[in-house]
Formats: structure tokens, sequence, C-alpha cells
């Protein structure tokens, strides 16, 4: 075991004086939901008190790993803005910000809770893992009553060996969280947990304890299902005299009632929601609001809004069910928010799935969507007809309230295409005029001349925009193509 003076000089690097939060994901997976929820009220936390956030990657499990899995870590960080202060690709006063790079660290602190009688060495076969730290019934761990001698001789032999943590066999552990309250647990109840494994690295339990104590991590943000972990967290805490940080244990995600949000039954993670059309932003907002309220009628907030009216004690107790179609009103909430430059931006790329002539501005296409659209992914199937005409049949002109038919449409047709066809400058107020003027002159609807205008230009009866934007996307010379299509169908 190193000196003490080792120990006292990795105390003296921990920063004081300052809110200190982290979000430390496992790199496992992708990140879904509850990942994401941590992340943000871990970052809300921090932004609101002026403090810290920091980024530390556990990666002590090995056999989980997943290749990339880091870098969909930084870029899922990135995109929504949740920007770290300190973390392993910039760095900071308590590095290295990665499990595996501190390895070196956590046998002294395992062997110091050994000294102080907090521990103990456990030379079972089946003590290998954390999943063995259940094995054995309360007090039967036989390496649990060797002598510091025994131990430290079947140490000196070379016989591997994990170090568990010795949780007393009397008494009770009261614990304090933010949301909960005061929680107490009867130490009989509590399991040995192994500190170290075999193989000289942390279980997760134990880097948790000892990295948020030497980065000065102030609140603990996680999932309420550590509740159960908490008591033997303040148990080394204690054991190794360092102040508790404030827990804030959060309920699950559900994606209803009965069942947790899981990757495995089909629930998105945030990239598969990027990718389903959302919004980066709405889904930030919609995923603070999954198990915690602000109070008052407001739900539309923007991440800096967020950072000034954070509360932890606004989070519920209750488990948050992730309503899919809540989540698509935001979205739609935020896309008609947009200025038309920011959206025309976002929907170019679904614009040119479905419309790749370039003749078409894509722009103006997305002037007609931003109001009709709720997802980006809707796009494309709405903007077919723009390359293509559509086969379509004449059945189409038929229109109730336009009191349009075959026929009816037929003339409209043969009347606005000589009229198009005198249009010098073609732009939505000359096209509209055009409409607008003969209905006027021939004591008609409006509508008993645009509708038959639009069906022929763009083959199909629900379109985004109108007859006039249509043809004004289409240009002078498509639009009368494709209206003497129209007339040659009727005739």
């Amino acid at each position: 075991m190193k000196e003490m003076k080792w120990f006292e000089e990795m105390e003296a690097r921990i920063p004081k004086n300052e809110v200190r939060t982290r979000f430390a994901p496992s790199p496992t997976g992708y990140m879904h939901v509850g990942n994401l929820r941590t992340a943000l009220y871990t970052y809300l936390i921090a932004r609101n008190a002026g403090g810290k956030f920091i980024l530390r990657i556990e990666d002590t499990d090995q056999g989980r790993l997943v290749e990339d899995a880091v870098e969909v870590i930084y870029k899922t960080m990135r995109q929504c803005r949740l920007e770290h202060d300190e973390g392993p690709d910039v760095g900071g006063p308590v590095g290295p910000y990665v499990q595996t790079e501190r390895r070196y660290l956590y046998g002294e602190y395992a062997q110091l809770l050994v000294e102080r009688g907090h521990a103990y060495r456990c030379f079972c076969e089946k003590a290998e893992s954390e999943e063995d730290s259940g094995e054995f019934d309360r007090g039967d761990d036989p390496c649990r009553s060797l002598s510091r001698e025994e131990s430290d001789a079947l140490a000196a032999a070379g016989k591997p060996f994990v170090i568990r943590q010795r949780i007393p066999h009397e008494g009770s552990t009261t614990f304090h969280d933010e949301i909960f309250g005061d929680i107490t647990v009867e130490n009989a109840t509590l399991d040995d947990q192994v500190l170290m494994k075999r193989d000289g690295l942390p279980t997760y339990n134990f880097a948790n304890v000892v990295d948020d104590h030497l980065m000065g991590i102030t609140h603990v943000v996680r999932g309420s299902e550590y509740l159960s972990s908490a008591p033997k967290y303040d148990l080394l805490y204690k054991g190794f005299g360092w102040d508790i940080p404030k827990y804030v244990h959060c309920s699950p995600v559900m994606r209803d009632a009965h069942k947790k949000m899981s990757k495995r039954h089909g629930d998105p993670s945030y990239e598969d929601l990027i990718a389903q059309g959302y919004l980066t932003e709405a889904v930030i907002n919609y995923v603070a609001l999954l198990g915690w309220s602000p109070g008052g009628e407001q739900e539309i907030y923007s991440l800096d809004e967020l950072k000034g009216v954070f509360d932890l004690h606004g989070i519920s107790k209750s488990p948050a069910i992730f309503d899919i179609e809540k989540l698509k009103y935001f979205n739609s909430e935020y896309i008609r928010a947009m200025s038309p430059e920011a959206f025309a931006a976002v929907a170019e790329p679904y614009i040119r799935q479905a419309v790749k002539d370039e003749r078409f501005d894509a722009a103006a296409i997305a002037a007609l969507l931003q109001q009709r659209t709720e997802l980006l992914t809707d796009i494309p199937e709405k903007l077919d007809f723009f390359d293509t005409l559509p086969e379509y049949t004449t059945e189409l002109f038929v229109h109730k309230k336009s009191k349009s038919d075959e026929a009816s449409s037929r003339e409209m047709l043969e009347k606005m295409i000589p009229i198009f066809e005198a249009i010098d400058n073609w732009n939505d107020e000359n096209i509209m005029a055009a409409m607008v003027n003969f209905a006027e002159a021939n004591g008609l609807k409006n509508a008993k001349v645009m509708w038959p205008v639009r069906i022929a230009a763009a083959g199909k009866a629900v379109t985004p925009g109108g007859a006039v934007e249509i043809c004004r996307i289409l240009g002078k010379e498509e639009t009368l193509r494709r209206l003497n299509i129209g007339l040659e169908k009727l005739s």
C-alpha cells in the first residue's frame, strides 16, 4: 500500500467550493433515453449553480465494451450541446477521466480499506466477479473470518483473490436522497460486495465511489435502481472518512405503465429518434420533462432556459412514461418556431431524397412544408410528384366542395392554359391573379379554377401548398406540360 503522503497528495488535487457533477456512461451501447436524461439533469444541475460538468468514461466492464461507443457518447453530447468542462478529450485537474486509465488507483484504495478493517480479501473460487458478490450467505464467507496474518500469507503465496467490502452484521445504515428523502436499510440485508476483481480492475460500485470523491463530485445523479446500492456507498464513504455527495436518484422512464424502456424491446435510442426525424432541441426539451416539472403551464424550453429554471427538487418520485405522440407534438412546435432559413437547412436533405431535379428550389419547397411537418422523415413522401408526375385517374378532378367534376375541370384547363402561356413574369402574384381574375370574370369561386389546376400540376389530391405555389416551383414550362397532360386525360 502507498504511504499516507500519497493519499494526502491525491486529496490535495480535489477541487473545492464549487458544485461539480459528472455524467459517467459505460461504452457498452447507444445513448438510450434514460442515459440522455441523466446526462441532461447532471448538466443542468451544474449549469444552474454555475458549477462544473464532468464527463467520465466508465469502461471497467471490458466484456461488454462496444466498438465506437465512446465516439457515440461524444457525438451525442456535442449534438445536444451538453458541453463538459472536464473529460477525456478536454482534460482537467483530476484526470485521467477514463477508468481503465485510473486502474493504478483502485487497488491502493481497496488496500486502504483492508488496512482499516472495512474490506477483506476473498480467496474463494466463486468470488471472481461482481455478479458473484451475493454467492455466500451473510457471514458464511470463510474468508471474512481469516486473520490478517492468514490473509497476508495467502496473498504473498500468490493465491488469487478478490477484495470484498466488510458490511457490519448489526445495526442499520441511513442515507439521504434529494428526491426520496431519508431511507434506512438494515445492514443484515446487505451483502459483502466485491470491490476489486481478480483481474485487478474495480467493480462499478467501488470505482464509482473512489472516482466521485477524487473528482470532487458534489451531486450524483443516477437511476432509482441504484437506491439499493446507496447504503453500501455510504459505508464506503464512511470507511474512508470522506464527505458523502448529494444523491439524486431518478425514477425510470417507462414505455408503458408496466415496462421500462429497453433497446431490446425496440424502444428508441437518441440516435434512433434523430434518424426518425426528430430535432435534437425537441428531444432535449421533452426528455427534460420526463419526470421533472418546472411548475406552471409552460412546456417549451430552450436549453438555455432550462439552465435557468432547473431545480432538482422538481424531479418526481414517480416513473415517467415515454409518450411518442407527445414528443411528436414537441417536434412540430419546434419546427413551426424555426426561422424559414433554419428549417430549409434541416429540411433540404429530406427534400432532396424525393426532389433530385435541381430546377426545383429546395428553399421554396421547404416554405410549403414548415407549417405542415411533424417529423422531418415525413417530408419525402409529400414531394414525390415534383420530379415525376404520378400516374393518376380523372376521378381526382371530382371534388364536391369546389363543385368540380371531369367536365368542368376540362373546361377550366382549356381556359387556363392560354392564360398561363401569356404570363411573362412567372411568380406567385401573377399566377394567383390569373386564376382569381378568371374566376371573378366568370362568376366562379376561386376553388373551381384552382382545384383542377392543382390536380393536373401535382397528379395527387393532397399536396403541401396549393395550385399557386406548386405551379411557381414547377416553373412555367413544366406547369404547362402537366396541364396539357391533364387536359388530354379529360378529353
